[in-house]
């Protein structure tokens, strides 16, 4: 891959809240996808490898860095918008585990992943942390599926060996264990993937969440975190109250104060446990999620339309506290695929949650809600030191967008005189994956509308 020097418009998040505008900067990345030179203004001088490929951004045209998903199931994406309105748990047997059953037959899930990564990835989402199915061999697809199409990607074997219809539910905790083993060896031997620093696609530790796992196996999950310091873990964390409470039923002593001392009691918490949804959260979880560094993933879509009722995780407060705080499509519980519907769905949220606080919890703005997207999930991921902005040393992981003046797209129409920030504020607000004309993941083109 040759070197790569692009002018024009750049947009990324400095920190929570503040978003930088470069209207004339140029980017140099070398042929590792690695970001050697950010320059902010033309005046500036700039040396450029002699075989590196000259972009020019045009106007109405400018960089973001890649969207990060931190909550997605790759098996629910066909089923996506289905069983709205269901309680978790009625959601689950009625809708969800009759179509991740069918990723026991390896074709379907080859042929269905192939699809799913590829739509993911033209919607601008260069990283996701997905569930697989509890099924081994469908789980090694996925990963070499998102390897192949250049996604960086988390993946992860669900876990899940009671509490589940008998035709998916796993026969023990050992099988499960030595599955999950498999698949996490499978996934370091892929090409590149041997060093966990620099691997594109990582293996995760994934229990659905603590109903659907015995204590024997969420013990072997627990002593796998604690002794490979390289490995991830994701789950369902305070969900929904009917969650909630079969959980407690289930775990009457260790979860008679909350799921924190659950899953901490198995080793299951620490800076690299990414927890998906966290809506119903007393103070003392929340001091727990901050003492032991672990991320939230923030699904807004899911959590107003299946679980039984108007969920609202408090964001504001976990920023607050400063809890890492990502967002996830939780695709096929959330049916959107666009990570620009969560960041829309996060704000509505949020001006709810102002509502429920009294005023306490602010709504976020716009500059919060794109720091969530990008840098907000690199950090829950433990990436925020390889990707979420354009700072020097990082992985280009970015989307070109188009914004448009007709009817190519959703978005709001450019018109002249329109600053970057309008137009920025006009594609995040309105655009769609027709506005994202190339993708790049560590600075290889992966996706996109335009040729």
């Amino acid at each position: 891959m040759a070197p790569k020097v692009i002018h024009g418009a750049i947009v990324h998040s400095i920190s929570l809240g503040e978003v930088e505008i470069i209207e004339n900067g140029t980017l140099i990345v070398d042929a590792d996808g690695v970001i050697i030179a950010l320059n902010k203004s033309s005046d500036e001088a700039l040396s450029i490898p002699d075989d590196a490929e000259l972009y020019h951004l045009s106007p109405g045209e400018f960089l973001i860095p890649g969207f990060v998903d931190t909550h997605n199931h790759a098996p629910q994406w066909p089923m996506r918008g289905l069983g709205q309105g269901l309680h978790i748990l009625e959601w689950l047997d009625q809708v969800t585990f009759p179509v991740e059953a069918r990723f026991a037959d390896a074709d379907y899930a080859r042929r269905t992943y192939e699809t799913t990564v590829c739509d993911f990835l033209r919607q601008g989402i260069t990283t996701a942390s997905y569930y697989g199915s509890r099924h081994a061999e469908a789980t090694r697809i996925l990963a070499e599926i998102c390897l192949e199409k250049g996604q960086r990607a988390f993946v992860g074997k669900c876990n899940m060996d009671r509490n589940a219809p008998e035709y998916i539910c796993e026969q023990s905790a050992e099988v499960s264990l030595r599955e999950t083993r498999d698949c996490v060896a499978h996934i370091r031997r892929l090409p590149g993937c041997s060093d966990p620093k620099h691997a594109l696609v990582k293996p995760v530790l994934t229990p659905r969440f603590a109903i659907c796992c015995t204590s024997e196996l969420l013990s072997g999950l627990g002593n796998m975190m604690k002794t490979d310091v390289d490995l991830a873990m994701q789950t369902h964390f305070n969900e929904a109250q009917e969650e909630i409470d079969a959980t407690r039923q289930l775990f009457p002593d260790l979860a008679a104060r909350s799921e924190a001392d659950l899953y901490e009691s198995f080793n299951l918490l620490n800076q690299r446990s990414i927890l998906a949804h966290c809506t119903i959260m007393a103070d003392y979880d929340k001091e727990r999620l901050k003492a032991l560094e672990c991320g939230v993933a923030h699904c807004p879509i899911a959590n107003m339309t299946v679980g039984g009722g108007f969920m609202v995780a408090p964001v504001r407060d976990f920023l607050r506290r400063e809890i890492k705080v990502g967002l996830g499509t939780d695709s096929g519980g959330g049916w959107a695929s666009q990570i620009l519907s969560v960041i829309r769905q996060t704000m509505i949220a949020s001006n709810a949650q102002e509502v429920i606080s009294q005023g306490a919890d602010k709504g976020l703005t716009l500059e919060e809600v794109f720091y969530l997207a990008t840098l907000g999930g690199a950090q829950v991921m433990c990436l925020d030191d390889q990707i979420g902005n354009f700072q020097v040393g990082k992985q280009f992981d970015a989307l070109w967008i188009t914004t448009t003046t007709g009817l190519q797209s959703a978005m709001t129409p450019r018109e002249e005189g329109d600053s970057v920030r309008t137009i920025y504020e006009k594609y995040i607000m309105s655009g769609d994956d027709r506005n994202i004309l190339h993708v790049y993941v560590r600075g290889r083109r992966v996706a996109g509308s335009g040729q």
